[in-house]
Formats: C-alpha cells, structure tokens, sequence
C-alpha cells in the first residue's frame, strides 16, 4: 500500500450478479467506516467500464466490496492483477475455487474435511427423477447466499420443479440436517463460531431481511465442536488458498456428535456491514468495523 498519508481507497460495490442490493449495502458500509479511519474513500459501483475508470482514479488500494458472480468468483480479481492494483480478500484461484462449490469440495476432501455427497446434473436430469435418495438439496454451483436452493423432502414422490432462471447445471447434494454454524478467518487466525437460528430454511431472505434470523455469539454448543469449528475454517481457508477474511458455514447434527459436523462452503467475500456474520464476529473478538476495514485496506496486496 502506498505509504502517503491520506490513501486512495476505491471501494468496489454492487455489479450485476444476484446479489448486487447486498453488496451496495456492504460496500457503502465499508466505505463510511473507512473514511471514520482517514482513508481517501471513492465508491465505485463495478460496471463494464471497471477498468477504465479505475485506471483514471489511480487508486492505492482496492477494497472489494463484491458478491457473487464477476467480483467474488476470480473475474474481478484478474482484472485489478492485470492493472496492478493492491486489492483485499482472496485472489484469482482462491475465489475461483470457492466459488464453484464441487471444486470446493474436492479440496476439502483432499485436506480431510468432512462434506456430504453431490453431484451435478442438468436441470432436464434433475427434474426427470430422482438422483438421490431425498431429502437432498438442489442450488447452483457457482453462487452465493443461497440463491435458488430447492430442499426435496423426506417422502417427496416426485422430483423438483425448478424456475427458469435456474442455471442449466445444478448441484444436488445431500440434506444435511441440524444446526447452522458458521466461522470468520481473519488472516491466520479464526475468530468465534456464531450459532445461526431460523425459523425455516437459512435462505436469502433469512440472510439479508430484518428478523430473518438471529445469531448465537458465541454459540452454545460442546467445546470440541466449538474447537473443531475452529480447526475446519483456518484449514478450509489454507486448503483454497484465500487471503484476507473468509467464512466458512456448517451444519451440525447434534444427535452424532463430532461426526455430525460437516462442511457447507467457504465464503470469500462475506457480507460486511457492522451487523453481518463476519463482522459482528471480529466485534466479538475486540476489533470494531472500522479496524476490520482498516486491517483488510492494510492486508491488501498483489498477487494473492
């Protein structure tokens, strides 16, 4: 990062993917707590002209306040590598990689952390049978905050019916039931679990809406659960090679203990305003918003 004292930050925020009203949120949040921190604060909502307009602004750092396709799957990183530009969160691989949840679990697998079984198929596939016993869960591959996911009950004689803005490939996965946990890794170190509490299924309503669900921190739970939560992150975190802050999501079968707990995915780009998983985590841990910006403006680099 550039060492003048006042440091141009371009705050990258909204785009075109699904999930484009969080990320202004998250960005337009991170953008005020940086400017709290002194930094040189210039918002950009992420458009076809990206490059050129960052090229023009010349910023020191790039702080990515994306979601979703384009800025959270390694597309926007390659863009800021070729212009040079520092930026925060994981690289070109590592989101990528996270963000194509069966290559994710193929590396989680190759670390030794437990995950259960899927498979893609075409929506033709998916909606012509069965192609597992249910319950088992149909979303995307390649998206996040539980956009378009399908829970197929126990019982359930036939398979889904699927929208038409569904992607032609989907994962089907095995339902895994129990609560919901999730884990922040801020550099080398993961912070807390927090114990998520819904009343029905943990979608994107039950993400972003007031009142769709309520957080546990730290959660309740067996200390080796609570350490293993721990351990499964930091080592997720490692085995993708992400950078920065990243948060991985569980499930937890109580009724099995240790072998209950199973990966869902790791998030590279985790929502950020002050009352987000991630953050209110950090909050936990002693570090408000404003230092979890500052921090990840500091981490940022090149070549991640």
């Amino acid at each position: 990062m550039s060492s003048r004292a006042n440091p141009k930050v371009a705050v990258l925020l909204g785009g075109p993917s699904a999930e484009r009203e969080v990320s202004l949120s998250s960005g337009r949040e991170c953008a005020a707590a940086l400017r709290g921190e002194g930094f040189n604060v210039t918002e950009v909502d992420a458009g076809p002209d990206l490059a050129e307009r960052l090229v023009a602004l010349a910023p020191d750092v790039v702080f990515n306040a994306l979601h979703g396709r384009w800025g959270e799957d390694g597309c926007v990183q390659g863009l800021l590598e070729w212009l040079g530009l520092p930026y925060t969160h994981s690289g070109v691989l590592a989101s990528a990689l996270a963000m194509d949840k069966e290559r994710t679990k193929a590396a989680y697998r190759a670390a030794g952390l437990p995950v259960v079984e899927s498979l893609l198929a075409s929506k033709a596939q998916i909606e012509a049978a069965h192609l597992m016993a249910p319950p088992y869960v149909v979303k995307p591959y390649n998206e996040g905050s539980s956009v378009g996911v399908y829970l197929v009950q126990e019982g359930a004689n036939a398979p889904p019916r699927l929208s038409e803005d569904m992607p032609e490939t989907l994962m089907v996965e095995t339902y895994a039931p129990g609560r919901e946990l999730t884990t922040t890794v801020v550099g080398d170190r993961a912070l807390t679990v927090t114990d998520i509490l819904t009343d029905g299924w943990y979608d994107y309503d039950a993400k972003y809406k007031v009142g769709g669900s309520r957080h546990v921190l730290p959660a309740q739970i067996p200390q080796d659960i609570f350490d293993a939560c721990l351990d499964y992150a930091l080592r997720a975190h490692e085995a993708l090679g992400c950078r920065g802050v990243s948060r991985t999501d569980f499930r937890w079968d109580e009724a099995r203990g240790r072998d209950g707990l199973i990966l869902l995915e790791t998030n590279t780009q985790p929502g950020m305003t002050p009352t987000s998983l991630a953050p209110e985590q950090a909050a936990h841990c002693g570090m408000s918003f404003g230092q979890l910006c500052r921090w990840m403006v500091e981490d940022a680099s090149c070549h991640r």
